[in-house]
């Protein structure tokens, strides 16, 4: 076999990530693109930060496309599926990874249109691109990788982040009904629920050493983690060496999950 196939696995393979501009998104599709895929990369508002993105996996001697889109909006997240077939081709891969996050305000005090941009988002948005996907997957005759990116919000409960939790555990059942149904077309869904990374949604840890260091002290490996080492395990679970795989969340946090409830 080709040696610089073996380093470059996912070479005639598309990639859809959102969220694409920035944080574990750009971190995953320029990891993709190193090991071979073309990008569609797509963002909300940051065009800045996709060119960013997309200078890195042309540099990767890949292909790359910027789209902008609401993944809220079922008519756009159609698009961006036809725009991605007609110039790179049918994506074998989608990663879910735009969102928003909490806004800290309790259930009795928050603003319903809050709720709703968060569920259209974070929810909606990924129902959106993996109903598109995997139709596009069928016609193509199977096969495929879907990554969604939740937290360990799907999970754990925080106080004041009711709709993020929400739609991070949505997430959570979304991926597994959806790995059931799809099973037999070979294509395999799972979750990455990642803690503390420090990217743009942990912005006051990345600027205050002293915000970053009290939370890592729930963390027991001392640290809060890096977009780089989610974008790792991403590559492993659209691998070949993942397709028994599906259905499942991956924790990436550092041992917190593990950690809560210690001192009860």
């Amino acid at each position: 076999m080709d040696t610089n196939f073996k380093q470059r696995p996912f070479t005639g393979k598309v990639a859809l990530v959102t969220g694409a501009d920035s944080g574990i998104g750009r971190a995953i599709a320029e990891e993709f693109s190193a090991k071979g895929a073309d990008i569609a990369i797509i963002y909300h508002s940051d065009r800045k930060g996709a060119q960013t993105t997309l200078n890195t996996v042309i540099a990767n001697r890949c292909r790359g496309i910027i789209l902008q889109a609401d993944v809220s909006d079922f008519k756009r997240v159609t698009e961006i599926f036809e725009e991605t077939q007609n110039q790179l081709g049918t994506p074998y891969i989608l990663v879910n990874d735009a969102g928003i996050n909490s806004h800290g305000q309790y259930v009795c005090d928050m603003d319903i249109g809050i709720f709703d941009l968060t569920l259209k988002t974070n929810l909606y948005g990924t129902f959106y691109c993996c109903k598109v996907f995997v139709n596009q997957r069928k016609a193509a005759g199977g096969s495929g990788k879907i990554i969604n990116i939740t937290s360990v919000h799907e999970d754990i409960a925080h106080a004041g982040g009711a709709e993020y939790c929400a739609s991070k555990g949505g997430i959570r059942n979304l991926t597994r009904c959806l790995a059931l149904e799809v099973a037999g077309m070979n294509i395999n869904v799972n979750n990455i629920a990642p803690g503390m990374i420090l990217t743009p949604m942990n912005q006051k840890a990345i600027d205050s050493a002293e915000v970053r260091h009290e939370a890592e002290k729930n963390i027991p490996l001392g640290r809060a983690g890096e977009p780089s080492e989610v974008a790792k395990l991403a590559c492993y679970l659209v691998s070949e060496d993942s397709k028994y795989i599906t259905g499942q969340s991956f924790f990436i946090d550092g041992g917190l999950m593990i950690n809560l409830g210690q001192g009860a």
